[in-house]
This record gives C-alpha cells, structure tokens and sequence, in this order.
C-alpha cells in the first residue's frame, strides 16, 4: 500500500534525524528549515509523529503482502 510505503520513508526520515541528534547534537530538519521552531520544520515533526502512529497499524495486520499480489 502507497501510504504504508510513504510513512515508512518519513519514519526513516525521522530516524536519521534522531540518530543525527543523539550522536553529533545536530538537527539536519532544524539546519535545513530554518530552525525547530519554524513551521516547516513543525509540520516535518508532526507528519513523522503521524507516520509512526501509522506504521503501529502494520503490526497488528493479518494479511500477508504475497498473498495479496497473487
């Protein structure tokens, strides 16, 4: 599914983002928008927090990919 494939890019998006946090204290969202405060960079934060609750959703479904191509 579309969506299930752009919140996991936004996931891993954040992810870097976080890892790029905690090991070099640099926000790579914040430097490139303009600061963490500013609204793009509010609106990058909440689409990643909203593709996390998303992706919860991945695991607690039944059905297999395969099985659905077939």
């Amino acid at each position: 599914m579309i969506m299930d494939k752009i919140a996991l890019t936004l996931l891993i998006i954040g992810g870097l983002n976080w890892g790029s946090v905690g090991l070099f204290q640099f926000d790579l969202v914040a430097f490139a928008c303009g600061g963490s405060a500013s609204m793009i960079s509010r609106v990058i934060y909440t689409l990643v927090g909203l593709s996390a609750v998303w992706c919860v959703t991945l695991l607690f479904r039944d059905k297999d990919p395969v099985e659905e191509r077939g």
